[in-house]
């Protein structure tokens, strides 16, 4: 991937800086994309900051800290980007000092995404996120599970609880259409920004959403099925293990429509 910029704590990183970070894991993120150097769920992003800092590190920056980063990053670089920010501590991973230290922040731009064109067909695979609330790096499993699903000839995984329940795909959030109703997976999971910015902006729209149980047996009882993370509000799937579903083309429809009514935020 090409990189515009790579800032710590708003300059530009060197290899010092980088080089301890090469193969440490106890760190969290946040991931948008920027348009005309604003940015979609500006507060969702940083709530997620803060929350996330403060049960790692049991404190957070300030918001106007965290926006001051993000300017410099975005001023760095084009008006379009995808944009990373990691917050980690300067401590390292392996101990328990460092609570007292200021945390480092890490942001990194690139090229713009809309994600893949879809539809996608999801394997199905039992597995739950270790702190599944938090968007938190060093997670081989993602990977390690997309590569697997690849070489089944799917594009992505899905993954199932010991309970058998949907709750997210490797990358992404899960959501269903069941004809009238957006259906949102129960279970553990990371509530996504992509999530909170779609499902704000539907309540805005009266557009009725359902928080249930979705199980491999209920998939063909729904009208559509779509994944969605910060690159897109929702692509197609159009099937999940065995189980074909219907690609749903209004259903993506609203949820890019809900998207857009979401206003873009300079930080």
């Amino acid at each position: 991937m090409t990189f515009f910029t790579v800032q710590r704590n708003g300059r530009a990183a060197t290899a010092g800086d980088l080089a301890p970070l090469a193969f440490a894991g106890y760190a969290h993120f946040t991931a948008m994309q920027v348009r005309e150097g604003r940015i979609r769920g500006l507060d969702l992003h940083l709530e997620r900051l803060r929350s996330a800092s403060k049960e790692l590190f049991g404190q957070a920056l300030p918001d106007d800290r965290m926006r001051s980063l993000l300017r410099a990053a975005i001023e760095a670089g084009p008006a379009d980007v995808s944009l990373t920010a990691t917050v980690y501590s300067p401590a390292g991973e392996f101990t328990a000092a460092g609570d007292d230290l200021e945390l480092d922040v890490l942001i990194r731009t690139g090229p713009a995404s809309a994600g893949p064109a879809g539809p996608l067909a999801l394997a199905v695979v039992e597995h739950e996120r270790m702190l599944a609330a938090l968007k938190h790096v060093g997670e081989v499993a993602k990977t390690y599970y997309l590569r697997r699903a690849v070489g089944k000839g799917y594009d992505d995984a899905a993954f199932i609880d010991r309970a058998g329940r949907f709750s997210e795909a490797s990358i992404w959030n899960l959501a269903f259409w069941d004809g009238t109703s957006v259906v949102w997976p129960e279970a553990e999971m990371l509530g996504g920004t992509m999530m909170g910015i779609v499902r704000r902006q539907l309540d805005r729209l009266g557009v009725p959403q359902l928080v249930r149980k979705v199980t491999l047996t209920d998939l063909p009882d729904l009208s559509g099925g779509v994944v969605m993370n910060s690159w897109t509000p929702g692509i197609a799937v159009h099937r999940i293990g065995t189980v074909p579903l219907f690609e749903a083309p209004f259903f993506v429809e609203l949820l890019h429509n809900a998207h857009q009514a979401e206003p873009l935020t300079a930080p």
